[in-house]
C-alpha cells in the first residue's frame, strides 16, 4: 500500500480490527519514510453473477434496480425499511452463493416474489400482476386464493399453558 502523503511504497500495519460487523478489516498503517499514519479498509471482492434477460441480453447485477422494483410494489405499504433491506441482502446472498457466473432474470423475479410474499401480501399481488402478466380478474383471484390457502394451512400459534 502506497503512502497517501508521499507515495512511498513501504508502509507497515500498526493495528488491524474487524469493521462493519466482520464484513471488512480496518487497518492503521504508517509510512516507513515520512511516518504519516492513515487508515485503510479491506473487503472481500465478491462478484455478483451477470443477469441474463429473457431476450438473451446480459447485464451486470444492479441492486438499485432490484430495490426499485420491490419499493414500487411496496409503495404506500407499512413495511419497515430494515425488513426490506434484509430481504434484499438475502437475495444477494442467494445469488452469490449459487457460484454461477450468470443467472436468468426470471430467477431474481422468483426471489423477489418469495420476499414480497413474506413482507406484504398486497405488495406480492402487485408485483405478481406485472411479473406473471395477469391479464384478467381470474388471474388476480387465483393468486389471492393461493395466498388464502397458504394462510389457512399455516400452523396456528400455540398458546402457552404456563400461567403463573
Amino acid at each position: 500500500m502506497n503512502c497517501i502523503a508521499c507515495g512511498h511504497a513501504d508502509t507497515h500495519v500498526i493495528d488491524s480490527r474487524m469493521a462493519d460487523g466482520g464484513a471488512s478489516i480496518r487497518r492503521r498503517r504508517e509510512c516507513l519514510r515520512c511516518h504519516q499514519r492513515f487508515t485503510t479498509y479491506e473487503t472481500a471482492d465478491i462478484r455478483m453473477p451477470r443477469i441474463v434477460k429473457s431476450n438473451g441480453a446480459r447485464q451486470n447485477f444492479n441492486e438499485d434496480k432490484l430495490r426499485a422494483g420491490m419499493m414500487r410494489a411496496l409503495e404506500k405499504r407499512s413495511v419497515a425499511t430494515r425488513k426490506i433491506d434484509e430481504e434484499i441482502d438475502q437475495i444477494k446472498k442467494l445469488l452469490q452463493s449459487s457460484g454461477e457466473k450468470e443467472v436468468p432474470a426470471r430467477r431474481i423475479g422468483d426471489f423477489v416474489m418469495q420476499a414480497l410474499r413474506r413482507l406484504d401480501q398486497v405488495a406480492y399481488i402487485r408485483f405478481a400482476s406485472v411479473y406473471l402478466s395477469f391479464d384478467n380478474v381470474e388471474a388476480f383471484r387465483a393468486a389471492i386464493e393461493g395466498l388464502n390457502q397458504e394462510a389457512s394451512q399455516a400452523p396456528s400459534p400455540q398458546l402457552s399453558n404456563d400461567h403463573h
